[in-house]
């Protein structure tokens, strides 16, 4: 865990200080290795998401307009200042290599059919997305042991607990539009919670993976799973499971009394975001 005591550093994602990076610190922390590279993978691939997303929601000039000039925007500049960490930190790791094959394999995953049947029910699945985000990226600027990692981190969890914020603001919009009662609304969370833990974010460790580790044959995976669920149970104590299921809940919209109801649930749902998009 990094010094809270360390003085704030004032710089933002635009100009990141790499040459302030400790690398002696950094360099041997395997885990950070896998969640840095990993993470960068997904973020850069944000513009095939944009452009379904785009494309779903046409009816709706304005929410088109901030999907491609401010999310996919600080998405992708996400995913670039995490791969010049990454490569600055692991110039060994032959990252434009992975992050190809990557590529290759998530963009047959990510298609229109993977999207929820309502444009109200996809913006709820958008907020369970980018719950993921800011927690991961909470528990990331906790975990780390190097300042501008840890302070990275953190000022992507910002843009996250913003884009948070739009997704809901439009799902609620939607919602008037075509009112939808909880239960649906219930259920999109769920189907999207499920799928985070086996979609993109195994889909991008496995070919740090496969290219660090040099591997050919896909098939036994045994070993992959292995340090997965390692890192998941060295992750697990950083992570805010309070600040996920208060975001989770939230587009539910429920009265107190039933929100103690379904809180257990809606804790387990959180404890599987860890494994979600980051």
């Amino acid at each position: 865990m990094h010094n809270s005591t360390q003085p704030v550093m004032q710089w933002d994602l635009n100009q990141v200080p790499y040459h302030d990076i400790d690398i002696q610190a950094v360099h041997s922390r395997e885990d950070l290795f896998y969640l840095v590279a990993g993470a960068s993978f997904i973020e850069i691939a944000a513009d095939l998401y944009t452009d379904n997303l785009i494309q779903y929601f046409n009816d709706q000039p304005e929410i088109m307009a901030w999907l491609e000039e401010h999310w996919k925007f600080e998405e992708t500049r996400h995913g670039y200042v995490l791969r010049d960490y990454s490569k600055h930190v692991w110039p060994d790791f032959d990252w434009d290599r992975a992050y190809q094959a990557f590529f290759n394999d998530y963009s047959l995953q990510c298609t229109q059919d993977a999207l929820e049947p309502t444009r109200c029910l996809e913006m709820a699945a958008r907020c369970v997305v980018e719950t993921g985000t800011a927690t991961f990226y909470q528990a990331l600027s906790e975990l780390a042991n190097e300042p501008v990692l840890a302070r990275m981190a953190g000022l992507i969890r910002a843009d996250e607990i913003n884009h948070y914020k739009h997704f809901y603001q439009y799902f609620r919009l939607y919602r008037e539009m075509d009112p939808t009662g909880r239960i649906k609304v219930f259920r999109a969370i769920g189907r999207r919670v499920l799928e985070a833990r086996n979609s993109d974010a195994e889909t991008a460790l496995w070919h740090v993976y496969r290219v660090h580790r040099n591997i050919t044959n896909d098939s036994d995976k045994s070993e992959f799973r292995e340090m997965c669920a390692r890192f998941r149970q060295q992750f697990r104590q950083y992570y805010p499971l309070g600040m996920a299921t208060k975001m989770l809940l939230r587009p539910l919209d429920l009265p107190k009394a039933v929100t103690r109801v379904v809180e257990g649930p809606l804790v387990k749902m959180a404890e599987r975001v860890m494994g979600g998009k980051q």
